[in-house]
């Protein structure tokens, strides 16, 4: 007689697996959580202190980034990386995250592994201060390698309607402000393992800039988050079409990482800065008036260049 355990299948693992991960879900509980883990759909309470609200959703994954999680044999950090792709997204809308909901797909469910996985999707979650309401193990034999897996989520904020970001906003004169990241963040990795073996440096988790910025987002008019595409893609996506940014080159810190990379690799510097975000994870477009309030507000923010009249790309000085 066949089971679905035959089939390499094994649903006690998947119990033992939500047994394992039920303490770091527990961390992110916050005001507006309804439901239990568990349930067939997480439930959570819009709060009410927002006029007009509108959700603003995010959805992302990790990429070839976890194939250093796999050589490295780590995978305690990689959630906060999925956590921060669809985060960043949201507040770069304006918005305050509020739920995330992941998915994690294996070749074999090791219930160990998988809780490593949401430990670091909790932690990603309790630096963006949303909560953990539900996700998904999909164990898939012959589908997967038995100790390989994708990881992907799902967040949701709220912001008020009149308080969305938006490029049309910006005005030629306005400052560009950068946040540094914390290195490659999950962007470019399939280059990336083309040039440089696995490392932990490699496996750094992106920078959630969520408590960075919200409490100054009033001072904010738009607002890039630098992911695959680098400054070239991501930067015109927070301008109108009649302006540009022209970016100091010698302004911008440049991580040891990425000049690692580059000489490694031998990459043209521009195919450089259309691939990966160089040491600048976000950027912020303020008014002169509000610059030095928020370089003040976040302590590593800094000034890379300004906003002037042209076609919505990006100028390197």
């Amino acid at each position: 007689m066949n089971t679905y355990k035959d089939s390499g299948v094994d649903v006690t693992a998947g119990y033992e697996a939500v047994k394992l991960m039920a303490k770091h879900v527990a961390r992110t509980n916050i005001k507006g959580v309804v439901s239990d883990l568990g349930g067939f759909g997480g439930a959570f309470e819009l709060p009410d202190n927002i006029s007009e609200p509108v959700l603003i959703s995010g959805t992302d994954g990790v990429g070839t980034k976890l194939k250093i999680a796999f050589a490295l044999n780590k995978h305690n950090t990689i959630g906060i990386d999925c956590v921060a792709m669809c985060v960043n997204d949201i507040l770069a809308c304006g918005a305050k995250p509020l739920f995330f909901l992941d998915y994690i797909a294996t070749g074999k469910n090791y219930p160990e592994k998988i809780a490593d996985i949401v430990s670091g999707v909790a932690e990603g979650c309790v630096q963006s201060e949303c909560a953990l309401i539900g996700g998904e193990t999909a164990e898939m034999p012959g589908f997967y390698p038995e100790d390989e897996y994708d990881l992907a989520g799902f967040a949701v904020g709220i912001v008020s309607k009149s308080k969305i970001l938006n490029p049309k906003n910006v005005n030629a004169g306005d400052v560009i402000i950068a946040l540094p990241s914390s290195g490659l963040h999950s962007n470019g990795f399939s280059l990336v393992r083309k040039i440089l073996e696995p490392s932990e440096e490699l496996l750094t988790p992106t920078r959630i800039y969520v408590k960075d910025v919200l409490p100054i987002i009033d001072r904010v008019k738009s607002i890039a988050h630098i992911t695959g595409g680098g400054f070239f893609e991501n930067i015109p996506r927070a301008l109108p079409e009649n302006l540009s940014a022209k970016i100091e080159l010698n302004a911008v810190k440049i991580l040891p990482v990425f000049e690692k990379l580059q000489r490694a690799g031998n990459i043209a510097q521009h195919e450089m800065f259309n691939t990966f975000n160089m040491g600048v994870g976000m950027v912020l477009i303020s008014s002169p008036d509000n610059a030095d309030f928020i370089l003040n507000s976040i302590s590593d923010s800094y000034i890379i260049g300004n906003i002037i009249n042209g076609k919505k790309e990006v100028i390197l000085c």
